[in-house]
């Protein structure tokens, strides 16, 4: 899922949408009292804006803050920041909430260890640093050596460490910066040995990393031409376009390695294959199918970047992801005629798809990732959301399943073929992430990295239930909270979803979440239809058209809790972020009676305009665009911004975005703030909390505890519960 968070997609013309009046009234900020409310809040004055949608006329009265530069955008995040802080600031509960999340964060976490060049590089943090430091030692048991400190490049925590690649012959690290962590970033290069940092500096790169040539003089990137001044956060994504960059050279002498005029909005994802011969090119418009291409640079240790891309799939109708080569024999993951996914062989270059050789085939649990490691081929499968591994030959046979330490969720893979050895974290929801090394010549484990927090596990369980949504289905859902939990509806619970753009949400550990825990809490999180957790067509069963399935998959989960005694209404919050804030928003403006609290996090709440901004094209195959009479028809009766319905009692709602969030443009939570206290017709509090210097997925250590605490506090004030801790 490229586009960083979000699936990429062509963007439509929208030659069918008219603007029919033009008068875009200045804002002007007042504090005024919001109807049959006694709260007062910031507002913005309505413009007279009206589009006309194949003959359907739609208001958008807070088009003008959409202009994320203007003075009155402003004045108007300023004015909404200052009363969000006094009203979380008052909440006698906060400090205690965030006493304890600093304890359950203060807990050294390990990334996985990456192998190059004889050596393992990999991303630590001792516990409340800001960011995670760059790390490197020669064997799993020797002393590390410490490569970055991003700290140290940026204290205050304003540029993010995006991102790292070292040199196939050890001698260069690549590593990428972004402002605020914005997914525009810069990559500069560091020599490891004298750990100077050389001149290049390669910018405006996006949805894109960098992949070193073998003989480490260089690298290839996908890159957007510099945007128009001041737009750089808001500007429609075009033009996404691969070069090669020599290292000691100005980025302005980088070669074009490839383009694509004919289909300017779509992006483009490089990873060199391990043995330096072959160049993948992703190619995607939208969602998680993909078109193949490669590079055959012919002698590994001499590339030849100019030799012509071949297309080797050039139809994107599936899935297509390279996991690595063996000589001129491809392995393919992909779910072409295979809707839970299968690896297939494909040797270079006939690749007519009947000659592709099934390796693994389709089974009945989906195919999560997969890797060449040691000559073998590593599965990670999904069985009902949890995760398992089997080990398989080449050829196909399966030789062993690795035992993972309970039940949850291996997040990463990482091996070489050439190298007999396999590093996993694995994660659940009571247990923080542990690194593990498998080897693959005796099956033995042994863990590289364990973490310990504060949280206490033993009081709590996680179980898993199926539920029957609108249309009978039946959708899992896990369920986390104390031992003793009484059912008798008083427990304020917390019900978290994603469903979209075929990502699964699986068990994980969160110290926010173990703090909610702590408060008491349960927490919920169901498997909606529109992710990957059974496999594509779960995927396109929430889909376009088929969204509305998703927001019913998810108001089933809160009448289950609701009827089996977990909760009650008044006790009920939802979150959900990105994709899950759209989820939090269409639900709240369907369903205000389930829910008590909504915390929806850099939401898309404009489902009529969201294509217009960065990224939000790459999302048209995913929601469709307003821009078709269809599509605009279904997304008009959910948008969030256009559902909201004057003197609707609608839950106490906390709003987060964050000022260098390029990926879902902050106006989309501006916008919908503006409404709901519009249309809030009872007492229950509606404010916007924005971050600045932070992004779509972004914050520095620190700030993630100060907006937990804010977010905990806020549920805890309008569920009316307390925490004993």
């Amino acid at each position: 899922m490229e586009a960083g968070g979000m699936s990429s997609s062509l963007a439509t013309k929208l030659g069918h949408v008219r603007c029919t009046l033009c008068l875009l009234a200045v804002l002007s900020v007042a504090t005024t009292s919001v109807a049959a409310q006694s709260r007062p809040y910031p507002r913005v004055t309505r413009g007279e804006v009206v589009d006309d949608y194949f003959g359907h006329k739609v208001a958008d009265p807070y088009r003008a803050l959409e202009d994320l530069e203007s003075r009155a955008t402003r004045e108007f995040v300023a004015s909404q920041n200052k009363a969000t802080r006094a009203y979380l600031d008052r909440i006698p509960v906060r400090a205690v909430i965030q006493r304890r999340l600093t304890e359950l964060w203060n807990y050294p976490r390990v990334g996985l260890p990456r192998r190059e060049a004889g050596s393992l590089f990999y991303s630590k943090n001792t516990g409340l640093q800001r960011q995670s430091l760059l790390y490197s030692r020669s064997t799993v048991t020797s002393p590390e050596h410490q490569i970055l400190d991003p700290n140290k490049i940026s204290p205050e925590g304003s540029i993010a460490f995006v991102g790292y690649q070292v040199s196939p012959d050890g001698r260069h690290l690549a590593y990428g910066l972004a402002q605020g962590g914005s997914d525009f970033s810069t990559w500069r290069v560091r020599e490891l040995q004298t750990g100077s940092t050389l001149a290049d500096s390669v910018s405006w790169v996006k949805f894109s990393g960098v992949s070193w040539t073998l003989d480490g003089r260089g690298f290839f990137y996908a890159r957007y031409p510099e945007p128009e001044a001041g737009k750089a956060l808001s500007a429609a994504a075009a033009h996404h376009r691969v070069y090669y960059h020599r290292v000691g050279t100005p980025q302005s002498s980088d070669p074009l390695v490839y383009d694509d005029p004919d289909h300017p909005d779509w992006f483009h994802w490089t990873t060199i294959s391990e043995d330096g011969r072959y160049l993948w090119i992703r190619a995607g418009r939208g969602g998680p199918n993909n078109r193949l291409y490669y590079i055959d640079l012919s002698t590994p240790r001499r590339p030849n970047i100019e030799t012509p891309v071949v297309k080797l799939i050039d139809r994107d109708s599936a899935e297509h992801r390279p996991i690595g080569n063996s000589g001129d024999t491809l392995y393919l993951r992909t779910n072409v005629d295979a809707p839970r996914r299968r690896i297939v062989a494909v040797v270079l270059p006939d690749t007519a798809r009947a000659r592709w050789r099934t390796v693994v085939p389709e089974h009945d649990d989906v195919i999560e990732d997969a890797v060449l490691a040691g000559g073998r081929i590593v599965v990670q499968y999904l069985h009902n959301v949890n995760s398992r591994l089997v080990v398989y030959a080449r050829d196909g046979r399966e030789l062993a399943p690795v035992s993972l330490p309970a039940i949850g969720t291996v997040e990463e893979l990482s091996a070489r073929n050439d190298t007999p050895e396999l590093f996993y974290s694995f994660v659940s929801y009571l247990t923080p992430r542990r690194v593990l090394r498998y080897d693959l010549q005796n099956g033995a484990q042994a863990p590289f990295a364990m973490a310990k927090s504060a949280f206490v596990p033993d009081r709590y369980q996680t179980r898993q239930v199926f539920y029957p949504s609108k249309d009978g289905t039946q959708v899992p859902m896990f369920i986390t909270g104390r031992k003793d939990l009484s059912l008798d509806g008083s427990n304020p619970t917390l019900l978290y979803a994603y469903g979209g753009f075929s990502v699964s949400i699986t068990p994980s550990f969160s110290p926010a979440d173990a703090a909610w825990l702590d408060l008491g809490g349960v927490y919920a999180v169901p498997s909606l239809r529109g992710g990957g957790e059974y496999g594509e067509e779960w995927h396109r069963a929430g889909m376009q058209e088929k969204k509305q399935t998703v927001f019913d998959d998810f108001v089933a989960a809160a009448e289950y809790l609701i009827r089996n005694k977990y909760t009650s209404p008044g006790k009920l919050a939802m979150q959900g972020s990105s994709n899950g804030g759209l989820l939090v928003g269409a639900v709240m403006t369907q369903r205000p009676d389930l829910f008590a609290v909504a915390l929806p996090d850099v939401g898309v709440f404009d489902m009529l305009r969201y294509q217009h901004f960065t990224a939000g094209k790459f999302w048209v195959t995913e929601y469709g665009s307003s821009a078709d009479s269809s599509a605009f028809r279904q997304l008009v009766k959910y948008s969030p911004l256009h559902n909201l319905k004057p003197r609707i009692c609608y839950p106490a709602t906390l709003l987060t975005t964050a000022d260098h969030d390029d990926r879902v443009v902050p106006s989309h939570s501006y916008k919908f703030t503006a409404a709901l206290q519009d249309a809030q017709g009872c007492g229950r509090p509606v404010l916007l909390r924005m971050e600045t210097q932070g992004s779509h997925g972004y914050i520095p250590t620190d700030k993630q505890i100060a907006e937990a605490a804010d977010i905990l506090a806020f549920a805890v004030e309008n569920l009316g519960t307390a925490p004993d801790y």
